[in-house]
This record gives C-alpha cells, sequence and structure tokens, in this order.
C-alpha cells in the first residue's frame, strides 16, 4: 500500500510537471530512530510518503553523489565507533548500507563529496579526514587527516579545535573548513594524488573572536558566501574571488537576535534572491533575508518552527522549506512565497524520531 501511494505521488508530480523527489532523513538513534530514512516528497503538494529505512549509528549529517547513485553519512560518536559510511541508493529510494571505515576523530558532524573523495569533518577530533570512493561506491580508510590545534575565548565552548563544516567550491578546486573553536575557515587546494588537500597561504580567514564559525553557503552565482556563527548568532557575508580561492567578508548581520547561541544551518533559495539560517534554544524559528545585487543581505522575516530546528533543505523548485526539528520529532514542511521569500507552516508534519538532517535527490 505505501509503494503504492508513493508511486501515485510520482505520477501525479510527473502529470503536474515537477518531479517527486526522493528525501534523505538522517537522525539521532538513541531513542529508538531506525537511521537514514527515506521518502518520496512530491514538491507540488508537499505530501510526503515513506519508502524505506537502514540502519546506522547516529547518521547525523548526508551527503548524496553527484550521479545519485550513493550517498554517505557520519555516524556522530565518540571517536572508537565513530565511523564514515557508504551506501547505495535506487531511483525507486531503496538503500544498503555498502560499508563503514573509521572516521579517525571524534564527532564527525558534517560530511561532503566530489567523484573522487568524502571529506569529513570532526567535530570533537578537531580534524578533516579524507576517504577515497571506491568505483563501487564504498569508501577506503582515511588517505588524510589534517588535525588543527586552536582555541578561543568561549572558555566553555571553545577550549579546541572544533570543526563544523567542510565545503567545496563551486568551481570544485578547494576546500574550505569552518572552525567553530578557532573562529576561522581553513583553506585548501584539492589536489591529484593520495593526499588530496593541501594547505594554501594564508592558511585561514580569520574572523570575529568567539563567534563560533559553523555552517557555509555559497551563492547560486559563485560570487558571493555566508557564514552562520552559532555562538555569535551572525551571517557573515564574502565576496568570492574563484580565481584565487579567496573570501573577503564585506557585511556581519544579525539572525539571532535573543542570545540563543544555537544558530544552525543557513541555505539559499534556487534563485538565489533570498538566504535563510535557523537558530535554535531561544525563540526557535528560521531568520529570512533578501539578497540584494551586491551580495549583501537585509532581514525581512521570521518564522517560528518546532524546538530545536537544526538543518533545513529548500525543495529544487523553490516552493517549500522543509526543516528537521529534532526535539519536536517531525520534519516541518513550510510553503515559501517566492515573491516575498515568506514563510508559513502547512501543518504537513513528517513525524519521526529525531531528525537532524535534511537533503533531495
Amino acid at each position: 500500500m505505501m509503494a503504492m501511494c508513493a508511486m501515485t505521488m510520482m505520477l501525479g508530480s510527473c502529470q503536474t510537471g515537477e518531479k517527486a523527489l526522493t528525501m534523505l532523513v538522517g537522525t539521532y538513534t538513541d531513542t529508538g530512530s531506525e537511521g537514514v530514512l527515506a521518502y518520496s516528497f512530491d514538491q507540488t503538494t508537499g505530501e510526503a510518503e515513506k519508502l524505506g529505512s537502514v540502519k546506522v549509528s547516529n547518521p547525523s549529517y548526508l551527503t548524496i553523489s553527484n550521479d545519485g547513485k550513493h550517498f554517505y553519512s557520519v555516524s556522530e560518536n565518540a571517536e572508537e565507533s565513530a565511523k564514515v559510511n557508504s551506501f547505495s541508493l535506487g531511483d525507486d529510494g531503496k538503500m544498503s548500507l555498502l560499508n563503514s571505515v573509521e572516521a579517525k576523530g571524534g564527532d564527525p558532524c558534517y560530511i561532503t563529496c566530489n567523484e573522487k573523495w568524502v571529506f569529513a569533518a570532526n567535530y570533537s577530533g578537531g580534524s578533516i579526514a579524507a576517504f577515497a570512493i571506491k568505483k563501487d561506491g564504498r569508501v577506503g580508510t582515511a588517505s588524510q587527516l589534517v588535525k588543527f590545534d586552536s582555541s578561543g575565548p568561549d572558555t566553555a565552548r571553545q577550549k579546541t579545535a572544533h570543526l563544523h563544516c567542510v565545503r567545496i567550491t563551486p568551481d570544485g578546486k578547494y576546500l574550505f573548513a569552518d572552525d567553530l573553536g578557532g573562529d576561522c575557515i581553513y583553506r585548501f587546494k584539492i589536489v591529484d594524488g593520495e593526499k588530496p588537500l593541501t594547505a594554501m597561504e594564508p592558511k585561514a580567514v580569520k574572523l570575529a573572536a568567539g563567534c563560533g564559525p559553523r555552517h557555509l553557503e555559497f551563492a547560486p552565482d559563485g560570487k558571493h558566501a555566508y557564514l552562520v556563527t552559532e555562538l555569535s548568532g551572525e551571517v557573515m557575508t564574502f565576496n568570492y574571488e574563484a580565481a584565487k580561492g579567496e573570501l573577503t567578508q564585506i557585511q556581519t548581520v544579525s539572525t539571532d537576535s535573543v542570545d540563543g547561541r544555537g544558530s544552525a544551518d543557513i541555505h539559499i533559495s534556487p534563485d538565489g534572491k533570498y538566504l535563510y539560517a535557523s537558530n535554535r534554544l531561544k525563540a526557535d524559528g528560521i531568520s529570512i533575508f533578501a539578497i540584494g545585487n551586491d551580495g549583501k543581505i537585509v532581514k525581512t522575516g521570521y518564522q517560528l518552527t518546532g524546538t530545536h530546528p537544526r538543518n533545513f533543505a529548500i525543495t529544487p523548485n523553490g516552493k517549500y522549506l522543509l526543516v528537521a526539528c529534532r526535539d519536536s520529532n517531525m520534519i516541518q514542511v513550510l510553503a515559501r512565497d517566492e515573491k516575498t521569500g515568506l514563510l508559513s507552516d502547512t501543518g504537513k508534519n513528517i513525524e519521526l524520531k529525531k531528525p537532524v538532517c535534511v537533503k533531495f535527490k
């Protein structure tokens, strides 16, 4: 029956000219979650149907391969059980765990990939690890481990390096890594060879002390980048010069007006006109910003959400924004006004335990 419903959704979407999406959801598994769950999401109606699940420990962040045939997750655990996992992914949403290897650092919390490599950010380990992708989609053991020694003024949160995000630049030439503990963004060239990362000079983009950088997002035009800071609750705007792999900060705007110190994720609408940032711990919700022609942003709205909105994703057609509300045990489906960028609650919540990451294929 479930499969028939999902097929009906896919056919309906095709009839309206909108492709039904495969949606992958990463979760924390300490309260009985199945691991990674797959849904068919109708980006015309905002309806979802569960397709299946695959068991894996604490897959708190996912990334899908460019060809859509595989995906990779972290297992966000202490170092002795921290893993990087590879999976196959069918067009019907069927998933299979292929293999798991040691993450080489505690609490890996972010993962990304290109055609050859998977890169993971180890939060407690204060490191980046690179894993070669084999022909069958499996990952090899870590080929490179880059560890950092840093700290910041916040004695509770910044005693050591805490890598929170690794992003490949739009041109594929560089990898930037956000260090919440050291208030900087590290820069690397991606090169051919057994070790894909080569540090650049200067090695890091220095940021305001105590800001706690978390996630980085590039604009669709590739000329600007935006960073959400967890501890200071801000969005920093940068000019991006692709020829040199350089970020130049041009603006800082508050996204958290209540000092929640829990800003989490950041994404831009497919048309490049609006930016969104999630905030937790106080007044949980999504900040909304309009993006000007010069790349600078202006706050235009705020949408309250369920409890502890961590990661979120915008559908490719720009009609919906889906928020993983960890402590409300749901993915909240918000409708998006494409003209104003404002959000509204559809009431079509997807109920599941401890969701923390949403990705669309």
